[in-house]
């Protein structure tokens, strides 16, 4: 019996290239303005037009300010790439999601809550975190600039088909620990090569019991293991979570539409190249003390010792150390702390600013911290309003900005400056990713919260 990866797969190919790559139909393009202005060119150059307008959407993210949107763009290259996708979108007359409209967000956070993403969709982007979508029961992935034109001209993209992995996580998650946390946890397990060549389809009880949102982070960081994507098979919770959704299918259209995606999982006799499992109570609130995702550690634990680390890897663990100015054998738990980061593509979405909320209640935030609270998107900006929690998190100090990608890269203006320690609900904490000379701390939305109070590296679970 065929995975549930082979059943998408299948579905899509065109046609199999002898000793070459496949032809895959794309069913979704999403296009941002950092990686689509080659691409339009190259369509331009070649007098072509593209060929399913229907099935491309477009959103400025990464350039864009958090504050003041309704004035012009202060940064000349972010205001170039913005305005430059403003321009292709109206003459190839693809959908854009403007910036300062309510459609405008992230594009991996809107893609999902505009009922964009379907289970059983292909859907790619030229960004790598397009792995996201796979919490749909989609097959997700990041493409090249090149290969966004190809499928702009044709709906179709040549790929090798990757290999299947399943990573089964039983039991029950402890209190305080997030889908951000397993995602570190799965990423120091196996490394941030581990899943090289393979798409992950994530399985257990841990993932039956999570969220949207939570599989959403999840699926986001499977690209920080080297997996091509990851994903989810859909179920109840997936379906609930679309129906009603604007680009949805509704009516009976909707009914038939459920009938099919119910179909979609892995046969019980199913065969996966790799199968992993994992226990949840070994899992605990976790943050990064390195330069790769992988270099994490649960919250009261010590980075490892030199002689914990293989020969080879000892080169760059010393320099990654040296970079963030730790230690090995050193614990981090109470380290001062100077930023917070709530938002990105990995944990922009309400789940994660109720969490936060939830922490930061009654309490106030440290003097000498920096904390940017970004949604994701105009809508989820909307539902804190709705729910309140601008009100909580402003009593204690905090401010919520306007959509956008944020600190997540330091593509805009906010940018964690040189030697200053930023806790990141983001997904990477590569040298320099939030500003030249940054450190970032990767963690979850609460453990984000009660460093922001305490003003260095708290356990969440002393608010709790």
């Amino acid at each position: 019996m065929n995975t549930l990866f082979d059943k998408i797969w299948d579905k899509h190919v065109v046609q199999i290239v002898e000793d070459g790559p496949t032809q895959l139909y794309i069913d979704r393009l999403y296009c941002h303005e950092v990686t689509s202005p080659q691409a339009f060119a190259g369509m331009r150059e070649r007098g072509l037009k593209i060929f399913r307008p229907d099935q491309i959407f477009c959103m400025p993210d990464h350039n864009i300010p958090t504050h003041d949107q309704d004035k012009p763009i202060e940064d000349p290259i972010g205001k170039r790439q913005v305005d430059t996708l403003d321009k292709n979108c109206a003459e190839f007359g693809v959908t854009e999601f403007k910036m300062n409209s309510k459609d405008n967000g992230i594009i991996h956070v809107v893609g999902p809550e505009k009922g964009l993403s379907l289970p059983g969709m292909t859907i790619v982007c030229g960004d790598s975190h397009t792995s996201t979508h796979g919490a749909m029961g989609a097959v997700a992935f990041g493409i090249g600039t090149s290969e966004v034109e190809m499928v702009m001209a044709s709906q179709c993209i040549l790929q090798s088909k990757p290999k299947s992995m399943r990573i089964n996580i039983n039991g029950k998650l402890k209190k305080g620990v997030t889908a951000k946390d397993v995602a570190l946890y799965l990423m120091a397990q196996i490394s941030t090569s581990g899943a090289t060549g393979y798409f992950v389809e994530y399985a257990g009880d841990v993932v039956k019991d999570m969220s949207m949102e939570g599989r959403l982070t999840l699926c986001n960081l499977s690209i920080e293991m080297g997996a091509r994507g990851g994903f989810v098979a859909p179920d109840e919770t997936t379906f609930e979570y679309i129906k009603g959704r604007e680009y949805a299918p509704k009516g009976e259209e909707w009914d038939k539409a459920v009938e099919e995606w119910k179909k979609l999982k892995s046969g019980d006799d199913a065969v996966f190249d790799r199968e992993l499992n994992y226990d949840a109570a070994d899992i605990e609130p976790r943050v990064t003390y390195g330069t790769n995702p992988g270099m994490g550690i649960g919250i009261n634990d010590t980075i490892p010792t030199l002689d914990e680390i293989d020969a080879e890897g000892q080169a760059s663990f010393k320099k990654s150390l040296n970079y963030m100015g730790f230690k090995p054998g050193e614990k981090i738990l109470g380290h001062k702390i100077d930023y917070v980061f709530l938002g990105a593509c990995t944990n922009g979405r309400i789940e994660d600013f109720r969490a936060f909320a939830s922490i930061v209640k009654g309490h106030q935030k440290a003097e000498g911290v920096t904390a940017w609270l970004v949604p994701g998107s105009w809508l989820v900006d909307k539902q804190i309003r709705e729910e309140g929690i601008d009100k909580i998190v402003e009593a204690a100090g905090f401010e919520i900005r306007q959509p956008g990608c944020s600190a997540c890269l330091a593509m805009n203006d906010d940018k964690i400056p040189a030697g200053k320690y930023s806790v990141s609900t983001s997904n990477r904490n590569f040298e320099g990713r939030q500003g030249p000379g940054s450190r970032t701390i990767l963690a979850s939305p609460l453990v984000a919260a009660a460093s922001a109070i305490t003003g260095k590296l708290t356990d969440p679970r002393e608010f709790m």
